[in-house]
């Protein structure tokens, strides 16, 4: 059975470009890239390359793009990096309650060790309220952590914005821009961000490789420690056909961006509306407008997320949902208890993203299948019978 994949928010398919791009480096240039003989400089001039590349994608300059192993060791050194080098400032932070656990729990480790969080809610759109986060600011802030665009719900926060006021108020400001960067425009210097988190494989390269951009002047200390690689500030030595690929599949995702988040748009809407109108009870979470293409959130009364997964896998149909045992936890997603959902509500959601390969003949696949699952689980759920009684 063919496959129809619509997870494209927790990693996406490499690219065959990207794959072409990086097998030279695991066979052919194979030297590391801090010894100075030849084959080495090879390696060092296509991470310099690279480095360009990323930099050049957001904005940036060469030397604020620091490479690491992926997304949460970017978090982790930025909030982790700054609370310790600046700690004699300060020991306050400022983020959200919507943000990814490498956020999350950064923080909860250092409000064990001296610091204080201060966790900002959001609206049903999942948005700040900007007010919110300048009565939060205090003469102790050293810190404003602030995702770009959640991971589960696509909301985007209004960067600019909060940017500008860390800016006002001598604070530094980190974004996770993990699910971000390739699908939105970004600019470190027009946005005023100071630290920004990315990876490869949320925009269809290789796992195990993403960045950090440090803007020039802020000094987060380093958290693992031994060569001198990445200016002296990170070291190990570098995944190299990692960065290549990571640099050609940013290099590949920022080009007609517009165009493609268009198309990928129009797919959406079509899955969310046929869904929508097929399976009553439902309804999107989230942003409507200030949301990432390719991004659906669904939640489903009387049913739980769990079971329309197994079920549509059954279909060859992956997604992902923020119910119970599909991370490892009997509570539902934290994103969805902050956007106002009851704990039975937001237990019955599915998230659906999308990729540029999504096939209009997939996504009716999509809306022919899952109304049946839901109709199928409800005539199960001893919720959905006593509605229906007190219907009746």
């Amino acid at each position: 059975m063919s496959k129809i994949y619509l997870d494209n928010a927790a990693t996406t398919k490499m690219k065959k470009e990207v794959l072409d791009a990086m097998l030279p480096y695991f066979s052919e240039f194979y030297g590391n890239p801090s010894s100075i003989y030849g084959l080495a400089r090879e390696n060092k001039k296509a991470i310099d390359e690279s480095r360009e590349t990323i930099a050049n994608a957001i904005g940036a300059l060469k030397n604020e793009i620091y490479f690491t192993s992926g997304g949460s060791e970017a978090d982790n050194w930025a909030i982790k990096g700054i609370c310790e080098n600046y700690k004699n400032k300060g020991n306050h932070i400022i983020t959200t309650a919507i943000e990814h656990h490498a956020v999350l729990n950064t923080c909860e480790h250092l409000e064990k060790n001296g610091f204080e969080v201060t966790y900002l809610s959001v609206g049903k759109d999942g948005i700040i309220d900007m007010e919110d986060l300048k009565k939060a600011i205090k003469k102790e802030t050293i810190l404003i952590s602030i995702i770009f665009a959640n991971n589960e719900i696509g909301t985007i926060q209004p960067i600019k914005e909060i940017g500008e006021i860390a800016k006002a108020n001598d604070v530094i400001f980190h974004t996770d821009a993990v699910q971000a960067v390739g699908q939105v425009e970004i600019n470190v210097k027009d946005l005023n961000i100071d630290l920004l988190s990315m990876t490869a494989h949320k925009l269809h390269g290789p796992k195990g490789i993403g960045a950090l951009y440090i803007k020039k002047g802020v000094k987060p200390q380093s958290i693992i420690h031994g060569g001198e690689q990445e200016l002296g500030k990170r070291a190990g030595t570098e995944n190299v056909a990692g960065i290549v690929g990571f640099a050609k599949a940013v290099s590949l995702a920022t080009e007609n961006m517009e165009e493609r988040n268009n198309a990928i748009r129009i797919l959406r809407d079509k899955l969310t509306d046929g869904i929508l109108n097929s399976v009553p009870h439902s309804w999107i979470n989230g942003s409507k407008t200030e949301r990432l293409a390719n991004n659906a959130n669904i939640s489903f009364e009387f049913v739980e997320g769990e079971g329309i997964l197994l079920l549509l896998d059954m279909h060859g149909i992956c997604a992902s949902s923020g119910s119970a045992c599909t991370s490892g936890s009997l509570d539902p997603s934290h994103v969805l208890l902050a956007i106002g959902l009851p704990h039975e509500k937001a237990h019955g959601s599915l998230r659906l993203t999308l990729s540029d390969e999504t096939t209009a003949e997939e996504v009716n696949k999509v809306i022919e299948t899952l109304p049946p699952i839901v109709q199928k689980l409800r005539e199960m759920s001893p919720l959905y019978e006593e509605f229906l009684k007190n219907q009746n």
